[in-house]
């Protein structure tokens, strides 16, 4: 056999229907339009028209915005840590943190940080480093004689000259009652 002999199979392919083109073709003269109207002429959008009316979507508040400032954490649940160690993808005797999460393809896409949550039993003795952690997965992972480093959420820098005004002002007062 030779590439230019490769066809479909029968009914594999389908021709597009070709509308318009004369009477006799069955799909002639208005096209499958209809008859006359708004509708049978070209460039027509009426979706969410009410006839005038004030439509629903205007009709409704409000509500709710987006954060552009929410952080996204990957979740991981305790018992998948330990169906990792089980299928070996995760070593126990290691620190866990973000970088072996995902070498291990517990994590993927951009995250801004880990949380481990309780779902799930731990038999391993972890040391987990984490941006969170939940009371419950605390809990497990010391009773399995493991520990969690939670980091410090970090405090904001103060700039700028209200702070540098709230700064001055802080250390006249110091410097009153000094």
């Amino acid at each position: 056999m030779k590439l230019n002999q490769l066809s479909d199979n029968d009914g594999a392919t389908k021709n597009r229907k070709r509308i318009g083109r004369g009477i006799g073709s069955g799909k002639g003269k208005t096209g499958g339009r209809g008859i006359k109207g708004q509708k049978s002429r070209s460039g027509v959008s009426l979706v969410g028209f009410e006839g005038g009316q004030m439509p629903l979507y205007r009709r409704l508040p409000k509500r709710g915005f987006t954060n552009i400032f929410r952080k996204k954490f990957a979740e991981i649940n305790i018992g998948r840590l330990q169906k990792a160690i089980d299928e070996g993808t995760l070593d126990a005797k290691t620190d866990i943190n973000e970088a072996s999460l995902r070498a291990a393809g517990l994590i993927k896409g951009r995250v801004d940080g880990i949380r481990i949550l309780a779902k799930g039993d731990l038999k391993a003795k972890l040391k987990i480093e984490a941006d969170g952690a939940s009371a419950g997965a605390l809990a497990a992972v010391e009773k399995a004689g493991g520990s969690i480093a939670v980091k410090a959420k970090p405090e904001p820098a103060k700039t700028g000259k209200k702070a540098e005004r709230r700064a001055a002002a802080a250390e006249k007062r110091a410097a009153r009652n000094a």
